[in-house]
């Protein structure tokens, strides 16, 4: 691999694509996940959809053999590097950039130089993955410009491994499968193991998903990512001294869980319930779907969340008060936290005629708790990652 150096990134509000050939427009949208929180990268299962938020490049070839020029419209900024000499920054948006354009590399994609320009409407550090719309924007836009000739599952991994190595998140592959393979008006069953996966219909007649964005993000936001990743791979190292064929948390069962408590440390044991628990809870909600029992589906959501602050411990006062002012609302039917967590959005299932009453009363009661305004997020199903025709 050749050595790579840093590359240079400065203020610019706007920037001309140079168009010497073949130039093109993509879009690739943000996603939600309705239930299948942290078991992505434990192969497990989730139930994420891609949305009508969206995250656009226009790309170009700029007629040099390794220069790569890229704008960030929503920030005013823009940054260079060259595609033989690179590697991470410290922090910054730019990283997902070159991290993309490392995995395509790898995979043996030539790429010579371009010139892009991102912006969007996906709400950056709210769950419903800018990233992840960043990272396959770029990977599908880069394979169209270039006649790279790599499949969709290809430009997926991709866009995972540029956060694992680029960035310093080893995320699990939700967030770009979605982003990716989303279909209007449909959710995806996504086996994370095999990467299977079947589209369910979204119909929830009088209902609709919200989301609340706290506007908040806590600092253990990605620190805490990881370290949950590692207590997991402790558990499955536990487990293993009693049942050999386990690989990931995936394969243990609640009886096998039981039966090691004994034997692990509390804080382990817990994050290995969540995971095993959460699994159950995404099958049964898509058996909710199938028969249209919205009900069940709302209360999968609340144990999902009940797991995910107490378990796992990765949601925050904000989020909780969120979820708990709902229980009290006959207007909702389930909340959850939704992303990685400490801060973000709830994902509720909301009677559609009583949501703007519902939005204004947790609104006011949100910021009199916090003082901070509360944004909710009308969000519809939309199709995965393509071309702007």
């Amino acid at each position: 691999m050749p050595q790579r150096g840093n590359a240079q990134a400065e203020k610019q509000t706007n920037m001309d694509l140079t168009d010497t050939g073949k130039s093109l427009t993509v879009q690739s949208p943000g996603r939600i996940n309705i239930i299948g929180e942290h078991t992505d990268y434990n192969d497990g299962f989730v139930l994420p959809a891609a949305v009508d938020k969206k995250t656009t490049v226009q790309i170009a070839r700029n007629g040099s053999p390794a220069l790569c020029r890229v704008t960030a419209a929503n920030f005013g900024e823009h940054f260079e590097f060259s595609l033989d000499h690179f590697s991470p920054l410290k922090a910054g948006w730019q990283n997902y950039v070159m991290g993309v354009v490392h995995e395509l590399q790898q995979l043996g994609g030539r790429i010579e130089g371009f010139d892009c320009r991102f912006e969007g409407d996906v709400p950056i550090g709210s769950g419903m993955s800018s990233s992840a719309a960043l990272e396959c924007s770029l990977a599908y836009a880069l394979n169209e410009l270039f006649t790279l000739g790599f499949g969709r599952d290809r430009l997926i991994k991709a866009g995972q491994m540029a956060e694992h190595r680029f960035v310093g998140i080893k995320c699990g592959i939700m967030d770009q499968f979605a982003s990716m393979m989303g279909k209007k008006d449909y959710a995806i069953l996504l086996d994370c193991r095999s990467l299977a996966y079947r589209y369910f219909p979204l119909e929830l007649g009088d209902h609709q998903l919200l989301l609340l964005n706290t506007n908040v993000t806590h600092a253990l936001a990605s620190s805490g990512y990881n370290t949950r990743r590692a207590e997991c791979e402790e558990g499955v190292a536990l487990l293993k001294r009693r049942f050999r064929d386990i690989t990931h948390l995936r394969d243990v069962t609640p009886a096998q869980l039981a039966e090691m408590r004994s034997q692990m440390p509390e804080t382990i044991f817990r994050r290995c319930t969540h995971v095993v628990s959460e699994n159950e809870r995404v099958l049964a909600a898509t058996r909710a779907l199938s028969s249209g029992d919205l009900p069940a589906l709302g209360q999968l959501m609340y144990r999902s969340h009940v797991s995910l602050q107490h378990d796992y411990e990765v949601s925050c006062p904000e989020l909780d008060f969120l979820v708990e002012r709902s229980l009290h609302a006959d207007a909702v039917l389930g909340s959850r936290m939704m992303g990685g967590g400490f801060g973000g959005c709830t994902i509720n299932l909301v009677e559609k005629n009583k949501c703007d009453e519902w939005v204004d009363d947790v609104s006011r009661a949100y910021l009199a708790r916090f003082g901070i305004l509360l944004t909710p997020y009308s969000v519809s199903i939309g199709d995965g990652t393509g071309v702007v025709l």
